[in-house]
Formats: C-alpha cells, structure tokens, sequence
C-alpha cells in the first residue's frame, strides 16, 4: 500500500517532530502509511540572517512572510508529493475546514500545507503558488503549523490502515453530519450514576436504536442547524421524537 504523502512548509520543524512521534501519527509514520517532509523557508532566504519577513507596504502593524522564500521551499515541496497533491495555505481568509473535506483529502495521494506566521504572506504567493486556503476556524492562534496539524490529523485517521479499528472513522462525531452518542465503561455503577442499562443488556439492534437515538437528540440539543437541511428517515423522525419527548419531561430547555 502507497503511503500517504504529506509536506509541510513551515519555519518551526521543532514542532512538527513532535506531532509525528505520537499517538495514531507516529505509529502511522511508523509503519510507513504516513510520510512526511518538512521544508522551513528559511533555508531558502537570500540573506546571511536568513530573513523570510518584512514590513508591510502601506504601514501597519506586524510583520509579512516574503514571497521567494515561500516560493521556493513550496516548490521543492511539490517535489516530494505524487502529482495530484494539492498546496494548501492555512489562512483566516480559507474555506471552513470539515468532515466532509478531510473525506476529500483523505482520496487524494497527499498534500502539502503551507503554515504561515505573523500577519500572514504576501499576497503575490498565495495568488500564484497556492491550489486551495483553509481556516479550521474564526478565531485567532499563534502560527499555521497548530491548523496544519489539525487537519493532518483529521485527514490521516481516514487513510486506510491508518486506525487499528476501520470503523472508529466511521463511528465518530461529524462523519454522517450528528454528533456522536454518549459511551460508557467500566464500572457500571458510579456512585449514583448507573451505565445505561440498555448497553449492557447483550441486545444489539436495542444498542444501536438507543445510539442513534442518542446521536440526534445531542445535535438537535447542540447543533440544531445541522438538522434544518437533513432529510430524516421515518425510523430516525420517530427516534428523535422519543428523544425530545423524553427531554421535556425532564425539563431539558428546547433549542432556539
């Protein structure tokens, strides 16, 4: 099996060999379903201070990551990828990273992320060298290479052989657009708090009724917008019903 490729372009190489030594990642690295490269774009300044910033034209406050170096170390990315893998700028201004993109990457044979720092890149770059700009949210953090590993992550756990269980990536908050169901362990009982008793009661057509019932009760609760455009089955209406049904009467607000 082909590994998955990724490169990351980046100034900070310290923090992606962390990421890589741990959890699922660097098992997968490991075994060689993942590979990773790292190009710093300060190895391609043109300065013995190996400057890859400058100020802004026009003033303002901060700094901006300079196009040649960007340039040059995307370009020798491009190299280590198989053809097909696109260059993603991780930027404020990007689409919405989800579920349903991490699905897209995951079918392609790599990509390379670009993470930038201080006010962000010139604009020259990303107009000329970069396929595609994602955000991981409206908030703001200290560096791209934090969104880079997030949607690594997100991506990785989808390429095969990647998870020891297949169907944790299928059974997981988001994958069909719900949040997942409540879990339980050990031990059943918790002080005053008890396993739900239908968990434990070897039935499993009765375990995943009360799963999904469960999925669609917390993200008509939490995330009401994603059920506006879902088009339920008939089970799943008279699932939900049961949930809300059963919400009200333990005095469970009803989402706005």
């Amino acid at each position: 099996m082909d590994a998955y490729h990724t490169a990351l372009v980046g100034l900070f190489p310290e923090l992606a060999r962390a990421f890589l030594d741990v959890g699922v990642i660097g098992r997968a690295v490991r075994e060689e379903r993942l590979a990773f490269t790292h190009f710093n774009p300060r190895d391609y300044a043109a300065d013995a201070r190996n400057t890859v910033d400058d100020r802004p034209f026009g003033g303002g406050p901060g700094m901006v990551m300079m196009v040649e170096p960007l340039r040059c170390a995307v370009r020798d990315a491009r190299k280590t990828v198989p053809e097909g893998a696109p260059v993603i700028l991780l930027s404020p201004q990007g689409r919405r990273f989800d579920q349903r993109l991490a699905g897209e990457l995951a079918g392609l044979p790599g990509m390379v992320l670009v993470a930038a720092r201080y006010e962000g890149v010139d604009e020259r770059f990303s107009s000329n060298e970069v396929d595609d700009e994602l955000s991981i949210g409206d908030y703001v953090i200290t560096g791209g290479e934090l969104a880079a590993f997030v949607i690594l992550d997100a991506v990785a756990r989808l390429v095969p052989g990647v998870l020891g269980n297949p169907d944790s990536a299928v059974a997981e908050s988001h994958v069909d657009g719900l949040l997942d169901y409540p879990h339980y362990t050990r031990p059943e009982i918790d002080g005053e708090n008890r396993a739900p008793a239908v968990l434990l009661s070897g039935d499993h057509a009765a375990v995943a009724a009360w799963r999904r019932r469960e999925a669609l009760g917390r993200t008509w609760e939490r995330r009401p917008g994603a059920l506006l455009d879902r088009e339920l089955s008939a089970v799943d209406r008279e699932l939900l019903g049961s949930y809300i049904s059963d919400s009200r009467e333990h005095d469970i607000e009803t989402p706005e």
